[in-house]
């Protein structure tokens, strides 16, 4: 099939990167109108709508897959866009997935009993929002109530799974999973003296623990250090999978948005957030703008630029300069990024989308491991990370 490449050279954005408008990435308050950026050039597309029109005809909501938080996410950045567009389809689109598991009475067959499961539970947030039924209230309250028996480490961070092949173990991943979803839970429903609280302390204790002098993270960490991949010494994994740090980039800047300013370890998220920014920038590959599935070993000739995280990367630095939690200079390396991932999605014949280089889906293992997983097109990881980064950057 003939592809058409799109434009990477969006220098006309440049000017407009300190006023760039975005929807919150944490509870969803009424959708304000963004500002309009003159210099953006008239007849950009809107690749929000393009990447969600090309998806929705491609799989119905009963074939985009069971419950899981690549469609969680890829579903979240659809929401995004009906925030922003009003297109009814794409709230539609939504409750009839989400509607294949919540039943009218509100229950749902999910035992969330590991992170990853919990992803998509924003999404019962969102509709509660949107439609007021009490059934997706019930749903996201089987989720709140699991994390009261959930286990931890010894300092409090939620495992990545209740189960013996996953326990004592922090994953980078995780935090995104679970506490966006806190967040936007305490806000709707009253209950943020508690997801605040929680959802700041899962991310500075996954900080400190995976956080090291490069700014980066690494992937995993096992408290019990007997995992085949764990440090005897640290307990870390021995990689910088650049997607699970991307996790840990928006949903610190999802946390950020919710707590208040006066949020006991703000200080402490802040300064985890800055140290990971400047190591962001030191890595970002000049030559694309994009982040290597192996961040800092981006020298290496089988390493490879992956679009999830560059545009989790990109996200971050944008919506991070924007509320002034880092420095504003890290809005043009996001703009660096946004270019880098454009020049990754094509429109074929059939006119529609298609965005290349994207990882399936990950666990932790050594450098050849990751070098060697599926680069795929259209993977949902991929698509959902995209919307979110295309709303925070698209400029109207």
């Amino acid at each position: 099939m003939r592809r058409r490449r799109l434009p990477t050279a969006l220098t006309t954005l440049a000017l407009a990167t300190a006023t760039l408008a975005t929807l919150p990435a944490a509870a969803p308050p009424p959708a304000a109108a963004a500002p309009t950026v003159a210099s953006r050039p008239a007849a950009a597309p809107d690749w929000s709508t393009a990447v969600i029109d090309s998806t929705t005809a491609r799989y119905t909501p009963s074939t985009i897959g069971g419950w899981s938080y690549p469609v969680g996410l890829y579903l979240y950045g659809q929401y995004l866009t009906y925030r922003r567009t009003h297109d009814a389809r794409y709230l539609t689109y939504i409750k009839s997935y989400v509607d294949r598991f919540v039943k009218s009475d509100g229950s749902i067959d999910q035992s969330f009993n590991s992170l990853d499961s919990m992803q998509a539970g924003r999404l019962l947030v969102v509709l509660h929002h949107e439609t007021g039924q009490d059934r997706y209230r019930k749903a996201a309250k089987k989720i709140r109530d699991r994390l009261n028996t959930y286990p931890r480490t010894s300092d409090g961070g939620f495992w990545h799974a209740d189960t013996s092949s996953r326990a004592h173990q922090l994953w980078a991943d995780g935090v995104y999973m679970v506490n966006p979803f806190l967040v936007e839970y305490g806000k709707e429903f009253g209950d943020s003296a508690y997801t605040n609280d929680e959802a700041a302390k899962q991310l500075y204790v996954y900080g400190s623990h995976l956080q090291v002098a490069n700014g980066l993270l690494k992937h995993a960490y096992d408290e019990s250090r007997t995992v085949s991949w764990a440090d005897p010494r640290t307990g870390l994994a021995p990689e910088h999978w650049c997607r699970a740090v991307g996790w840990y980039s928006m949903a610190i800047v999802n946390v950020l948005d919710a707590i208040p300013a006066d949020q006991s370890r703000r200080p402490q998220l802040l300064s985890i957030f800055r140290k990971l920014a400047a190591g962001l920038e030191r890595y970002q590959d000049p030559a694309t703008g994009r982040w290597f599935q192996v961040i800092d070993k981006g020298d290496r000739s089988d390493n490879w630029t992956e679009t999830s995280c560059s545009s989790m990367f990109t996200y971050a630095l944008s919506r991070g300069a924007q509320q002034g939690y880092i420095d504003k200079h890290f809005a043009a390396v996001a703009l660096r990024g946004y270019e880098g991932v454009l020049a990754k999605l094509s429109v074929g014949s059939d006119g529609r989308t298609d965005l290349a280089d994207i990882s399936i889906g990950t666990n932790v293992g050594d450098y050849a491991y990751y070098i060697g997983r599926t680069r795929a097109t259209n993977d949902f990881h991929g698509l959902g990370a995209f919307l979110i980064m295309n709303e925070q950057l698209r400029g109207d």
